[in-house]
């Protein structure tokens, strides 16, 4: 088994390592590579060295590239299919229905419906929000959800689009806040144009305004960023991200207000100097290209598209363990993971989105018990 380099900054642990491989930022085809150790792959815990197997299983089946994951208060998911257009409900049972089609939805390359995440306060409001390409632009709209998909308001717009490189997931806060994973479209510049909304993590209010005590008195909580598509907090309320590279470097992210995460002016680990944050770990392209993140059972759990494996990082007050990649070449691309409601993992396969050799039954939605 090949080892390659994973670098935890925070942690200072080293595996040995292979060179890296070009990624067109949204996974590339193919990937191959090791685990980060040698031997047997601990079973799944938030301890790679204790708990029991977890065995995925299939909810759901012959979908269309489902890129984002958010569950409703009774334990149903809401699944986006990117290049459909179709919002799905999926049952645990796993009975799937047609919750609806998102009206002005323009699929293009890495484009389309992206992320989707439900209100805070979704007993009383039955808002939804979700994240999509459109004619002009990327936005973020709101709509009612009570069994049939009302009509979409836009709450924020003038997100930069492009065929690669659009950001796209959406999640509330324990603040209560909304947070928006943005992308530069490949024009890297725009990633450190404060004024711009591309190559950030925006956080904004229900209805879309700046939210109150962002740094730069705009929507913009961090900047730098290459392709954000992945968000999840801790149980001590601290974000993290993770971040497609270029031809070096994937990276996870500790995100703190107003951050400059260095794009383009370094990738990875790179010495910029000062003013830029770096990552908390990174991977090599062809190990990773992350996109969907959780956190569950004391670990983050990061969905690789190129890399064609889940990985564990179990986390310590902020700082990352060694990480272990879980059901390597099993299931092919994967996009979108998500801690469901009982505690397991919910992931999503993505091998008809062009770069993946599909299963006749691709793309699913599978499910990961934690124990």
């Amino acid at each position: 088994m090949r080892l390659h380099t994973i670098v935890l900054v925070s942690a200072a642990v080293v595996l040995a390592g292979c060179s890296s491989s070009p990624s067109d930022g949204d996974g590339g085809d193919g990937g191959d590579g090791g685990d980060g150790e040698s031997g047997r792959t601990p079973p799944l815990s938030s301890s790679p060295s204790a708990g029991t197997d977890g065995k995925p299983r299939t909810v759901a089946a012959g979908l269309e590239v489902p890129w984002a994951v958010a569950f409703l208060p009774g334990g149903d998911a809401l699944v986006t299919e990117r290049d459909s257009a179709r919002l799905v409900r999926v049952a645990p049972s796993g009975r799937t229905t047609t919750a609806g089609t998102v009206p002005g939805v323009q699929p293009q390359g890495e484009g389309g419906l992206l992320g989707v995440a439900v209100s805070p306060s979704y007993s009383t409001d039955h808002l939804i929000y979700l994240y999509y390409t459109a004619a002009s632009d990327n936005r973020v709209v709101r709509a009612t959800y009570d069994g049939r998909l009302g009509t979409p308001e836009p709450i924020v717009t003038g997100i930069p689009k492009g065929p690669n490189h659009n950001g796209g997931r959406l999640a509330f806060g324990p603040d209560k806040m909304l947070y928006i994973a943005t992308g530069e479209t490949g024009d890297g510049p725009l990633a450190q144009d404060r004024n711009s909304l591309g190559g950030k993590i925006l956080r904004v209010t229900a209805g879309g305004e700046p939210a109150p005590g962002n740094p730069f008195g705009n929507r913009v909580w961090t900047y730098g960023h290459r392709n954000v598509q992945g968000l999840a907090w801790d149980g001590e309320g601290r974000l993290y991200a993770t971040e497609f590279g270029q031809n070096r470097f994937d990276e996870i992210n500790l995100i703190r207000k107003g951050g400059n995460y260095g794009w383009p002016e370094v990738e990875g680990d790179e010495d910029g100097g000062d003013g830029f944050t770096k990552p908390l770990l990174t991977w090599t392209t062809d190990e990773a290209s992350p996109s969907g993140l959780a956190f569950a059972d004391g670990s983050l759990w990061a969905a690789a598209l190129r890399g064609e494996r889940l990985w564990q990082v179990p986390l310590r007050n902020g700082k990352a363990g060694r990480p272990v990649a879980r059901f390597e070449d099993d299931f092919g691309r994967l996009r979108a993971v998500s801690e469901a409601p009982d505690g397991s993992l919910w992931l999503t396969t993505s091998n008809r989105d062009g770069r993946g050799d599909p299963a006749s039954d691709d793309d699913r939605v599978l499910r990961v018990p934690l124990g």
